[in-house]
């Protein structure tokens, strides 16, 4: 193995995933497994994130673990966090992947309860899980916390001011949290997809037909993204080949405009 390849490589790391049984959040494990890493899979669902879990590990033969937890919910994360940390001793890397984005919904019509659902797993989720995971990071050496916002954070889309409000709220928490943390090496970044083939994409087209096609003619390369193409710039923020990189937002969108 070249000197190139050592940056990049995860071997010995543990690595948590949040949203990881689907879409980009299946891809990210899978990468982060490939390069090296024993991944924690989780989403809602505890048997979905077993059986992904085990594929994973099939894949790539790397450890992996399924384990359930609803980031949306304050208090059921810190119990998540000690069974990961009663298994594999550290974690190195968190993907903060899980998100939401249930319907359109005007400024004007917007609810309370609908409000909260998507600040609760957008932006406090990855809150409350930054924070348990940093001081431990911090005890062993360092790591590395990675936020999954989205574009969306930056064009403010119509019927989008929800989510687009919780992502542009987590690309600000990860420069806080870049510069609290940098004196512990714990680095801090976002990445920001633009279209990608998911569920949450392919509902809003049933809702909304044509949406591929224009989510793909608004990005320079003309097309709509495979998850397994947000994999570089994951295992690159994960890895040792970004040790100077924190506080940053990695946009994936093939050269969508923003703003």
């Amino acid at each position: 193995m070249g000197p190139v390849a050592d940056l990049f490589d995860l071997g010995g790391r543990v690595a948590v995933v949040t949203g990881a049984t689907k879409g980009i959040g299946r891809a990210m494990a899978e990468g982060l497994a490939g390069a090296g890493a024993a991944v924690v899979v989780s989403s809602r669902k505890q048997d979905l994130c077993e059986a992904v879990a085990d594929d994973v590990a099939a894949a790539t033969g790397r450890e992996t673990l399924g384990l359930a937890c609803h980031v949306g919910d304050w208090d059921a994360i810190p119990a998540f966090v000690e069974r990961v940390y009663d298994r594999f001793g550290r974690v190195d890397v968190l993907v903060n992947n899980a998100g939401i984005n249930p319907a359109s919904t005007p400024v004007v019509d917007l609810t309370f309860e609908y409000w909260r659902k998507l600040q609760s797993v957008n932006l406090e989720g990855p809150l409350r899980m930054s924070a348990l995971d940093a001081p431990r990071m911090r005890d062993a050496g360092g790591g590395s916390i990675i936020h999954v916002a989205s574009v969306g954070a930056y064009v403010g889309g119509a019927g989008n001011a929800a989510y687009a409000a919780s992502k542009a709220g987590l690309v600000v928490l990860a420069k806080v949290m870049a510069r609290e943390w940098a004196p512990w090496n714990v680095r801090v970044n976002v990445i920001s997809p633009g279209p990608f083939v998911s569920e949450m994409m392919l509902g809003a087209e049933r809702v909304a037909p044509g949406l591929l096609d224009r989510s793909a003619a608004a990005t320079m390369l003309g097309r709509v993204a495979d998850p397994t193409e947000i994999v570089g710039a994951t295992v690159y923020l994960a890895s040792a080949a970004s040790s100077f990189v924190t506080g940053e937002d990695h946009v994936v969108s093939g050269g969508m405009l923003r703003g």
